[in-house]
């Protein structure tokens, strides 16, 4: 099952690819992906059945493709959780999880602009793989975290280097206005057999910065779905961001970072590609 939200001609609604057209999730009573995944399997079970007589409905290539969770309950995010990057960025392998957030503002969906913003001389790039819960849990034993993750999806965990290394606290160079880009997708767990042994790689102006594999993280999504339900209750639609690979802007020899007119490409094997263009921000 892969879930868009998708606007044809009005709001954004849920939607589902089924072949080459989007069948809308809205006219099944859901608002949103949010309230979809929240009403567990019979929500799936209904979408089955729409798969099967999706109606008169738009063609991808007629749509266009938001965030599929323009407002996440949670956007967490897990740093340093790669073992090389950990190392290219002069830091120790981590024995507990970086933990930090992102908000709603810095939401944005294939094909919409970074706003580079002109207080940031250091606006860098990071390709994610991220998990959505779809079953709210906690103190979930890492053993059971299938029974509470939905699917998977791309984030681009844009980061400005100069607010986030000015203190110990990283937020705040997370948080900029469409830092958060998602999508274009949110794929189904079963459609991913394996979710650490994808490739994962972003392309700045069609060259490729990182080229990684999801075997590399130090933390794997069982791992964190009991870490972080251990503090807090997880809930259907959360993101939880996992960290990017090695290759970042910062730590290359000499620095690159996306200024406005840069095209930046985030892939993740069996989940498509997250592309967005960099404009000038206010």
């Amino acid at each position: 099952m892969r879930l868009v939200t998708f606007s044809h001609g009005g709001d954004p609604r849920p939607g589902m690819i089924v072949g080459d057209v989007v069948a809308d999730l809205s006219k099944l009573g859901y608002k949103d992906l949010v309230s979809f995944l929240e009403d567990g399997e019979r929500a799936i079970s209904a979408a089955g059945k729409l798969a099967t007589s999706p109606g008169d409905a738009p063609r991808r290539t007629d749509v266009k493709l938001h965030a599929p969770l323009l407002f996440p309950p949670k956007f967490i995010c897990i740093g340093l959780n790669y073992r090389d990057h950990a190392i290219e960025s002069g830091m120790e392998i981590p024995t507990t999880p970086t933990v930090f957030t992102k908000y709603h503002n810095t939401v944005i969906g294939t094909g919409e602009a970074i706003q580079i913003p002109p207080v940031s001389q250091k606006v860098d790039y990071e390709v994610e793989f991220a998990f959505v819960i779809g079953k709210k849990g906690k103190n979930i034993p890492a053993a059971k975290w299938e029974e509470h993750v939905f699917g998977y999806t791309i984030v681009h965990d844009v980061s400005a280097r100069d607010y986030q290394m000015a203190t110990s606290q990283w937020t705040i160079g997370k948080t900029f206005d469409t830092f958060g880009p998602m999508g274009p997708e949110l794929v189904s767990k079963d459609e991913v057999p394996d979710p650490h042994n994808l490739r994962i790689s972003f392309e700045l102006n069609g060259k490729v910065l990182q080229d990684s594999n999801t075997q590399q993280l130090v933390f794997r999504i069982p791992d964190l779905v009991e870490y972080l339900s251990k503090v807090m209750t997880l809930v259907p639609g959360d993101i939880v961001s996992t960290g990017t690979p090695p290759g970042v802007g910062f730590a290359r020899k000499p620095p690159i970072f996306m200024k406005a007119g840069d095209e930046a490409v985030c892939r993740v094997e069996k989940l498509g590609e997250l592309r967005n263009p960099c404009v000038a921000g206010k």
